[in-house]
């Protein structure tokens, strides 16, 4: 047998995120030698899992590891904890170092970009463990996955327009795909949120599974509708979030609740078990005819929406980002209505025109 060549480009070492080779598992759970998953963690929870540009590099390491690797079968891409899978980019730093510096943004959605193709091109398929929140660049990391597997607790959506930017670091690529134009151009836009039952009724997800255990007892979702799927009036309300008295029920149940992401791992192991009972190349091969459409979208457009986005930190990212990060904790976002009537009367972008809509400065 001839020595193997060593494909990868550095050899890394991560300590923004977590990589770990797991041993593949048969559908009856039992170990197997020599076969491993790669296991993909984002590592920052205090901060919902956001990625950091360390966390973008590592990230981008370490779907090119695992798709070198002959032992390795899967790619699980994941996050420590059960709050958050991510939330998207770091806004501090966004804050604190990209607002107002396109040029660095510019250079950052470099590494934003190569991270998503690193996954949209990894030899291995690639298996999002939503364990928790999927929101803004969460969101588009998790869509250019193959699978996504979801506990019920999660929730998912986008938050560019509300806090400064566009979701086109692939939302605006991908959504459509999953869910049709018109969902996709309401989550893009609005920025209301999705349950994670939603989410799988739309097509977001290949499984979901609770999360919550009360006195030992799996229960859904209590904050969502899940035992019914249509009203009065004929209108689909499964997967919603409850209102009212129900509401209140529900968070007094979610209270005495314990999250275990119990069934979540069986399930994500169930999936790559799956996958592995299958010929490797013609896998491989599938993987890739249908990833095209996907990256139909993504390669026609990331190169110009990097130009965009880098130019947009002088406006309103600028305004945005810093609002969120350094507004109140209940109030993080501009004032969205003196913002449209200043730039209605022709007020320039300036320091003056930020003060008097964000508000750090209102609460002053």
């Amino acid at each position: 047998m001839n020595k193997l060549i060593n494909h990868n480009l550095v050899r890394a070492e991560y300590s923004h995120i977590l990589f770990e080779k797991r041993p593949c598992k048969t559908l009856g759970g039992e170990p197997i030698e020599g076969l491993f998953n790669a296991w993909i963690s984002l590592n920052n929870p205090d901060q919902y899992n956001s990625y950091t540009t360390e966390a973008v590099k590592e990230v981008i390491l370490a779907f090119r590891e695992a798709s070198n690797d002959r032992s390795v079968v899967c790619v699980v891409f994941t996050a420590v904890g059960d709050k958050a899978f991510c939330t998207g980019g770091n806004t501090k730093e966004y804050a604190e170092y990209y607002a107002g510096n396109p040029p660095e943004y510019k250079q950052y959605m470099r590494l934003f970009n190569d991270m998503v193709s690193a996954i949209l091109m990894c030899d291995k398929p690639v298996i999002n463990r939503v364990n928790g929140m999927r929101i803004g660049g969460g969101q588009e990391i998790g869509m250019a996955c193959d699978y996504s597997v979801a506990q019920d607790l999660a929730r998912f959506g986008q938050a560019g327009p509300k806090h400064g930017s566009a979701p086109d670091g692939g939302s605006t690529d991908f959504l459509h795909l999953f869910v049709g134009v018109e969902r996709a151009m309401y989550s893009c836009t609005v920025c209301d949120p999705l349950t994670a039952h939603e989410a799988y009724r739309y097509g977001l997800l290949s499984e979901l599974v609770p999360a919550a255990r009360v006195d030992g007892v799996w229960v859904p979702n209590p904050l969502v509708v899940t035992d019914k799927w249509v009203d009065e009036m004929g209108q689909i309300v499964y997967g919603t979030m409850k209102t009212g008295a129900a509401l209140a029920e529900g968070k007094a149940l979610m209270k005495q609740a314990t999250v275990d992401l119990t069934k979540l791992d069986e399930a994500v192991e169930r999936m790559c078990a799956k996958l592995l009972n299958t010929f490797p190349n013609c896998l491989s091969k599938t993987l890739g005819s249908v990833r095209k459409k996907k990256l139909e979208h993504w390669d026609r457009n990331k190169e110009s929406n990097r130009e965009w986005l880098g130019l947009n930190m002088m406006t309103e990212a600028y305004a945005g980002f810093k609002a969120f990060n350094d507004g109140p904790k209940d109030h993080r976002e501009v004032d969205f209505v003196r913002l449209r009537q200043l730039l209605a009367e022709g007020h320039p972008w300036t320091e003056e025109l930020v003060r008097e809509v964000s508000p750090q400065f209102q609460h002053a």
